[in-house]
């Protein structure tokens, strides 16, 4: 009786939160159209959130491989460097804004997936769903998108496998050097935090050419691109 009676118990939590914080350790959820309300009042700040590109490589947590983005992905960042979401409160083992979390944080179940699963990709939130009404600054954001394009970035990462390669090498340091210069010249402007670029232009092209097998450094005021190894 002993036994059994624990197995149902076992079976049980199996199909409850045990608030240990594990998911909220592995990366901040996705938005969706039905998370606008919350950055439009405030309650997650711009600057708390990073871009993920369209054409952009990302890992896809329900088909388990790395993919070009469709679409804007905005999401929650990690707290110092690290996966574990920017609200989560490690100390007390809970999410401080727990009332107010993302649409994708009430439907998670760990022990179930299938909910998450059915809104992963559908009616994601983008930065033109947030900041299309900002005079100037939407089409800032969209010039950045155009030159600075990982359709573009990734014809001369494919070509620098062929003769075109001093070509294709110049067009991917052009890119990130915009890319660069940009952010450095919004915050020096406009007075705007560092932290809001990574919403504004997404990630920096820098540290995302890494997974593509390469990286950037600089020597001597120029950038030179050299294979990860």
């Amino acid at each position: 009786m002993t036994s059994n009676t624990s197995k149902t118990e076992r079976e049980i939590k199996m199909r409850e939160c045990l608030q240990c914080g594990t998911c909220c350790k592995k990366g901040g959820p996705s938005f969706h159209l039905e998370d606008k309300i919350l950055i439009d009042k405030g309650i997650i700040p711009s600057k708390y959130i990073y871009t993920i590109r369209k054409g952009e490589r990302s890992y896809d947590n329900v088909k388990e491989c790395f993919l070009p983005a469709s679409s804007d992905i905005l999401k929650l960042k990690g707290q110092k460097g690290s996966w574990t979401c920017v609200f989560f409160n490690e100390t007390n083992n809970n999410c401080t804004i727990y009332e107010h979390r993302p649409m994708e944080c009430k439907v998670l179940k760990c022990w179930d997936t299938i909910e998450i699963e059915k809104i992963y990709a559908k009616n994601r939130l983008t930065r033109q769903d947030l900041i299309s009404s900002v005079e100037g600054l939407w089409e800032l954001v969209e010039g950045h998108q155009e030159r600075c394009s990982y359709d573009i970035l990734k014809f001369f990462i494919d070509s620098l496998h062929t003769d075109k390669k001093d070509e294709a090498l110049k067009g991917i340091l052009e890119i990130i050097e915009y890319d660069i210069k940009i952010r450095e010249l919004v915050v020096q402007k406009s007075g705007l935090e560092t932290d809001l670029t990574d919403f504004l232009f997404g990630r920096p092209i820098a540290e995302t050419i890494e997974i593509y097998g390469l990286k950037i450094k600089e020597e001597k005021g120029k950038y030179v691109l050299i294979p990860t190894g």
